[in-house]
């Protein structure tokens, strides 16, 4: 999942959303807690992981994978989830009464507002994302196939297939909406069992 997603599935506590969120930012193991992570933003990164975990092995999100095309498998996870955060913000009122920039609006506040210190490779793209609206404006497609193509310059170091990845979601679009639909509400039922299994 990506940001819109993370921030969706976490729920209404400020630590799990802004964990869920920042979640790919946090490297390495949350025991012991890493210095400068206090244990609510923890429990959110870590909530971040296991819907991760979730995802990688769902059949939905499986067949969205294996609809990409073989030069560009090894990056399959990324773009899937690309790929969602477009059909959340898309059909955002099947899901939620908040409405989409209201709910965006409210986690770059409280992200914003947060009084523990963030990674610091998050700072910049956090500003960016809150600047320009990253997760409201993945409801249009063309927002999707320029995001994919700056995180192939920019967020992959290495040589990637990324750019130019957007065009396999215009290729299949009715296959992937079809497998996101089908995915977020086992997402959302896990994600729910998961905050309440914490007590």
């Amino acid at each position: 999942m990506n940001f819109l997603a993370h921030a969706f599935l976490a729920g209404p506590l400020a630590a799990d959303r802004i964990g869920g969120v920042i979640g790919d930012f946090v490297k390495g193991p949350l025991t012991p807690l890493p210095a400068g992570l206090g244990a609510a933003l923890a429990a959110g990164v870590m909530l971040h992981r296991r819907i991760d975990s979730f995802a990688d092995t769902h059949p939905a999100f499986c067949r969205s994978r294996a609809r990409v095309s073989a030069p560009r498998r090894r990056v399959a996870g990324i773009m899937v989830d690309m790929f969602y955060d477009h059909f959340l913000a898309l059909h955002w009122g099947r899901f939620s009464a908040q409405p989409l920039d209201d709910f965006t609006a409210h986690t770059y506040r409280l992200i914003g507002a947060h009084p523990e210190p963030l990674p610091a490779s998050f700072r910049p793209v956090f500003e960016r994302m809150a600047a320009d609206d990253w997760m409201a404006g993945y409801r249009d497609a063309a927002r999707v196939v320029e995001a994919l193509d700056r995180m192939a310059e920019f967020r992959l170091r290495r040589p990637n297939p990324l750019a130019g990845s957007g065009e396999e979601l215009l290729r299949d679009y009715a296959g992937f909406e079809a497998d996101f639909a089908e995915f977020l509400p086992d997402a959302a039922a896990f994600a729910e069992s998961v905050r309440r299994a914490r007590g």
